[in-house]
């Protein structure tokens, strides 16, 4: 080991504790990038894997009703390689334990053989057998909802009729990695769950025999999807064809794939700037060790020692520092990246888990901190080769201090010594100052912009689910029906109100964009679920014209005024040029909306409905949810209270679980940036501080100059945090923004006191540690050396 070698290893044991201040900011950031590639990489292998071995299919269509002689016409669509034909139902479901009715999806599953697309991942269990019509197969997620194993038996309203059915295995699907109810925004598998049966068995059920109403197509590697959609659509269309999809809009696989999406986001934004503030701290911590051995820079070099030498000697320096960050971030992102993934099983169903981030993942994480390093701190380094060895040999020049603000205005009687001292220092040295607050100021944001997350979906609960609607119970029917079913509804005991809806499908067409939406069809009064914005303002319905979110007017390009054309794709499947009347924000989903009776001369029907949503007497909801389990018309229910406990439930696992992640991260990079600013700033004035305690000034005096500026860049920082908080958040309320969902840029006051807690028991922590080591200073020691 040279001298150099040796000399750094003594440095690096003099500043311990800054170096590994340092090691933790960059760990963290490294940490956070490391835990969302590799979320990203499992979850991408998986659903790659996983949708290879069971063939998830390319294209997926409903249909009213199809002959089965139909499926060769389809197989000869260019760039088809398989088509599965099935039968696909929503039941309602009568199970033990819960009283209100749930909702299941009967699939057709082959009773000989494996299904040709979308194939079963069999859990427990075994297939449906040949001439046991009652015999189901059902999602893992509903069985362990309900504690389901073969053998278990419940009740279900099928076709109008009432019958018991037995689990005979527990499977998962390509096709439901996301087990979502239609028309729902969060899974709710006590309510919702799918169900396999005989092919045999469902066809006779629904009087579908020699026929199919669903068809899922696989494609040639590189053949033109959207050609197949539309030869597909023209082929279904004389048979109640509903549109066709292709994979990447399937509910399941788009759910997917969005959180994939926002995983990526939080791996560059987030991580980026605790790289930066660790360059902050690597190039103040060089800067200053380089300025405290300028003698010894002179000796070196007065001894032989190359300017690349020492040039190198300070960037392996800057290297330890950055390893050991390096070699924190990649265990702790590795272990909380499995932890991560693992979470997201429980939401996206896989039967088999690849977790195994490779250079992908770890290299361009430890490049990009080795890079920033190099970068922030190349400047410190240059300086230090560059010192002539008779200028390094002198001792740098005190400080010259000038007549601040305080003694030209004639304030500074009103201050004692220790203040003064610590006002001039902070005033000598503005751009460090400036840094040191900068860097505090960064954990407050990265803090506050984690918490708003909660706030956030708190306020969309809150605008959702209680401002916007105020029904109990919303009623989907089997098909649309007149009015007479709303009265039959109304009429069931324990029915307070009941507010009727019309929903059509339907594509929208502006220019060249297309999109495949819900119309939904009000009255203008409507009192229990109304049209209303996001800031409780009722949204005007016209007589003939559509009210459509801004999100949808976003993604057609369209605005109000303009004209879209609306093809129906259900009943007479009527195309109409409609006007955009209005927009309205919206925080979930993408909805558009009609008058009832304006949707209903579009259909060229009476007045009917879809379904209806209720308002009941809490005394009597058992009775009217047994009502509803035996009725026929009745296709599915959807409570609201469920509704919120499931979004409630959803959000708890996944948001407060990441945003703990944050918290740490936040505060270690607050306690990064103040113990490594004082400390240094103890190892720059320790002769100095040593001079005061000899001249007489207390342990607490001296403390109170070195600390007080601490507290003093601290209390900047910190109004100056919530500020930079609150633009991360508006960022990455943007950033995030789907279909799906647009989280509101909503902060609570108790939210920024949180984070300025957070930060400041953080600071007082470090100071707590340096205070110690201010107590114990050799005072004879510390004036020997000018170090």
């Amino acid at each position: 080991m040279s001298a150099l070698d040796r000399k750094l290893l003594r440095d690096l044991w003099h500043i311990k504790g800054v170096a590994v201040a340092i090691a933790l900011v960059i760990g963290a950031g490294l940490a956070m990038f490391v835990m969302s590639l590799g979320a990203v990489s499992s979850l991408e292998q998986t659903r790659s894997a996983y949708y290879e071995r069971y063939r998830f299919a390319d294209i997926f269509a409903s249909v009213k009703r199809a002959p089965e002689r139909l499926a060769r016409r389809i197989e000869g669509i260019p760039g088809v390689k398989s088509v599965d034909t099935r039968i696909v139902r929503q039941v309602i479901l009568d199970l033990p334990g819960l009283a209100e009715p749930a909702l299941g999806r009967l699939v057709s599953m082959p009773e000989r053989g494996r299904s040709r697309l979308n194939d079963l991942a069999l859990r427990r269990g075994r297939g449906v057998a040949p001439g046991r019509p009652n015999e189901v197969v059902i999602s893992e997620a509903f069985a362990e909802a309900h504690g389901f194993v073969p053998g278990a038996r419940f009740a279900a309203i099928i076709n109008g009729r009432k019958r018991t059915l037995q689990v005979v295995g527990v499977a998962l699907s390509p096709e439901y990695v996301y087990t979502i109810a239609p028309g729902s925004l969060m899974p709710d598998d006590k309510r919702f769950g799918v169900l396999w049966m005989g092919r045999e068995a469902l066809a006779a059920a629904f009087d579908l025999k020699g026929a199919f109403n669903d068809v899922s197509l696989k494609l040639l590697r590189l053949a033109p999807v959207a050609e197949a959609v539309a030869r597909l659509d023209e082929i279904l269309r004389p048979y109640g064809g509903t549109g066709a999809i292709e994979r990447k809009d399937q509910a399941s696989n788009w759910f997917l794939s969005g959180e994939i999406q926002q995983l990526k986001i939080v791996a560059t934004v987030l991580p980026a700037i605790f790289i930066a503030v660790s360059v902050f701290l690597l190039n103040m911590t060089v800067s200053r060790l380089v300025e405290t051995e300028r003698e010894q820079i002179g000796l070196l070099k007065s001894f032989g020692y190359t300017n690349r030498a020492i040039g190198w000697h300070y960037l392996k320096l800057v290297l330890l520092m950055v390893g050991l960050g390096i070699l924190l971030g990649f265990a702790v992102g590795f272990w909380l990246g499995r932890e991560v993934t693992e979470l997201y099983t429980k939401f996206y169903r896989f039967p088999l888990l690849y977790y195994q981030p490779g250079l992908g993942v770890f290299g361009p994480g430890a490049l990009l901190c080795v890079a920033a390093a190099v970068l922030g701190t190349l400047g410190a380094v240059r300086r230090a080769a560059a010192m002539p060895p008779a200028e390094a040999m002198v001792p740098p020049p005190p400080p010259l201090y000038r007549r601040g603000i305080l003694q030209r205005l004639g304030l500074s009687a009103a201050f004692d010594q220790p203040t003064l001292m610590l006002l001039r220092h902070l005033a000598r040295w503005p751009v460090r100052t400036a840094l040191t607050a900068t860097g505090i100021a960064s954990a407050v944001a990265v803090l506050l912009s984690s918490m708003h997350w909660l706030d956030a979906v708190e306020h969309m609960i809150e605008v959702q689910f209680f401002q916007l609607q105020h029904q109990d119970l919303t009623v989907t029917l089997s098909e649309a029906r007149s009015d007479r079913a709303l009265r039959d509804l109304a009429h069931i005991p324990g029915v307070l109100a009941a507010e009727p809806y019309r929903t059509v499908r339907a594509r929208l067409r502006f220019g060249h964009r297309t999109r495949l939406e819900a119309i939904n069809g009000v009255a203008p009064q409507a009192e229990l679920a109304p049209v209303r914005d996001v800031d409780g303002r009722l949204v005007a319905l016209p007589e003939e014209g559509l009210a459509v979110s801004e999100k949808l007017a976003e993604l057609l390009g369209a605005a109000p005024g303009d004209m879209v054309t609306l093809e129906v794709l259900e009943g007479r499947r009527p195309v109409r040029r409609v006007r955009i009347a209005a927009t309205f924000e919206t925080y979930l989903g993408t909805p558009a909306y009609m008058r009832r009776s304006a949707l209903n001369r579009l259909m060229r029907e009476g007045p009917s409905i879809s379904g209806a949503h209720l308002l009941l007497d809490p005394m009597r909801e058992g009775g009217v949810f047994r009502e509803l389990k035996n009725t026929p018309m009745v296709a599915g229910t959807t409570l609201r209270g469920a509704a919120i406990e499931s979004f409630r439930g959803t959000m708890a696992e996944t948001v407060n679980i990441i945003v703990l992640f944050y918290v740490t991260f936040a505060s270690l990079l607050a306690a990064g940036v103040v113990y490594n600013s004082v400390r240094i700033s103890l190892s720059e004035r320790g002769r100095e501080l040593a001079t005061l305690r000899v001249l007489g000034f207390s342990r607490g005096e001296v403390s109170y100059i070195l600390l007080g500026e601490l507290a003093l860049v601290t209390l900047v920082a910190l109004p100056l945090g919530c500020l930079f908080g609150y633009g991360l958040a508006y960022a990455m309320t943007g950033l995030f923004e789907t279909e799906l969902y647009r989280i509101p840029m909503h902060i609570e006051p108790g939210t920024y006191g949180f984070s300025v807690v957070v930060v400041g028991l953080a600071a007082l922590a470090s100071g707590t540690l340096v205070r110690r080591r201010l107590d114990r200073l050799d005072l004879i020691a510390v004036l020997k050396t000018r170090e």
